[in-house]
């Protein structure tokens, strides 16, 4: 059961409200929501609408999407998306997941492998570094000490510099206003769900899908961990790194990484 708003759609997914954006035309993919940004994969599943049925949703708490209710979850996060599957009536799909939601892809495919026809994984986070974790717990201390508003000016200050408003304006119209609304989600939901979050080699033995893994050389030496760690989890996924570009290259080279994944996808 659906209904629209704008060029929006809102899909019942079995307990919860989702705000879908279908594209194109051709075989389903089906592009998750990353934390914070809720339009970061717009670019490219425009680019991507040429040889796809793009399926691009707001997770719950984000956008129009029903607002989150209890802890987050990697796990229910991934369940979310089967279930929005199944309410388009989509047997299996390419799954496409960036950042935040490359988490969400990975456990999709290893707990649903017969709904996941390939697995796109544009830098997903490196829960695994212990940096990365040491980081993500001040921003979450700082969250409850001063509030999703200073916690996101720090987060994104880390992420893109003290002018990260111009080049979010820049980048992607809009995207700051949504996420400043979106921010509580993210910190309160989003972010302690990541931490708790596991996925070991044995996890990824249940996942059948072909991986493509994207990536930037300039994204530093967090992801350049997770890169590792995906080549040791899935031997024979396929890598593309893109010159230069950081951990945005889902904004920066929206078009470059849409010819990778039809490349890649063809014939799967």
């Amino acid at each position: 059961m659906s209904s629209h708003r704008g060029g929006a759609r809102r899909v019942r997914a079995g307990e919860v409200g989702l705000e879908v954006i279908i594209g194109g035309a051709g075989p389903p993919l089906v592009l998750i929501q990353t934390g914070l940004l809720a339009e970061e994969c717009a670019p490219l599943a425009t680019a991507l609408d040429r040889d796809f049925s793009t399926i691009r949703y707001h997770r719950r708490g984000y956008s129009g999407s029903d607002p989150v209710s209890g802890p987050g979850s990697i796990g229910r996060d991934a369940r979310d998306c089967a279930a929005l599957l199944t309410a388009l009536g989509i047997d299996s799909a390419h799954v496409l997941g960036l950042s935040y939601s490359g988490a969400v892809a990975l456990q999709l495919a290893a707990d649903a492998p017969e709904r996941v026809r390939s697995l796109v994984l544009i830098e997903p986070p490196p829960v695994h570094v212990a940096e990365f974790r040491s980081v993500n717990a001040e921003l979450q201390r700082e969250y409850r000490a001063a509030g999703s508003a200073v916690a996101l000016d720090h987060l994104m200050g880390i992420v893109s510099g003290s002018g990260w408003r111009d080049i979010l304006d820049r980048q992607l119209p809009g995207a700051r206003e949504q996420a400043t609304a979106d921010a509580e989600t993210f910190f309160a939901t989003d972010l302690p769900a990541l931490l708790t979050w596991t996925f070991t080699a044995t996890d990824a033995a249940r996942v059948q899908a072909p991986v493509l893994y994207l990536g930037g050389t300039a994204s530093g030496p967090w992801f350049a961990e997770v890169a590792e760690l995906i080549t040791t989890w899935f031997p024979r996924a396929e890598s593309v790194l893109f010159a230069d570009a950081d951990h945005g290259l889902a904004l920066t080279h929206a078009a470059g990484l849409a010819v990778a994944i039809t490349a890649f996808v063809a014939d799967r």
